[in-house]
């Protein structure tokens, strides 16, 4: 074998067809240092089902308590950049009155928008304090 030119291995797939190698992969050392294996699995519905649900949330996470001391650190960060966007979004409105509107527009062009951020940032303490407060009077009730 070694004579023809042809290598002793005996060729397979798991298919049951070859894959044509592309010339870039045999000029950089396709089945002279690796070897290509195709692999293909094929899944039915359920198995499909059941790979989806794996990294899904489930609802009993919302009520899970963060620990204080973090939460407590996370809400006082959350605050300092509300008050630091409160500052931003009060300077932007003074700029909007003394400008036209195309000026203040094409001043604004890749500014952070304080106001969504502000409004983000509020909606996430809120969030973070209401499931917080939930969660520990579900867990005094319940323990």
């Amino acid at each position: 074998m070694l004579m023809l030119g042809q290598e002793p291995r005996q060729t397979t797939s798991n298919i049951g067809h070859l894959n044509k190698a592309a010339i870039t992969a045999l000029i950089h050392g396709l089945n002279r240092h690796y070897y290509s294996i195709a692999i293909n699995y094929r899944k039915n519905d359920l198995e499909q089902k059941m790979l989806c649900n794996l990294g899904r949330r489930k609802w009993q996470d919302g009520l899970k308590l963060v620990d204080f001391a973090q939460h407590d650190g996370h809400n006082e960060t959350i605050v300092k950049e509300m008050l630091d966007l409160t500052e931003k979004y009060n300077t932007v409105i003074q700029a909007e009155f003394q400008l036209t509107a195309e000026e203040f527009e094409v001043k604004q062009v890749g500014k952070v928008d304080a106001k969504k951020r502000l409004e983000a940032d509020v909606d996430d303490a809120m969030t973070s304090n209401i499931l917080q407060a939930l969660g520990c009077m579900l867990a005094t009730v319940v323990f």
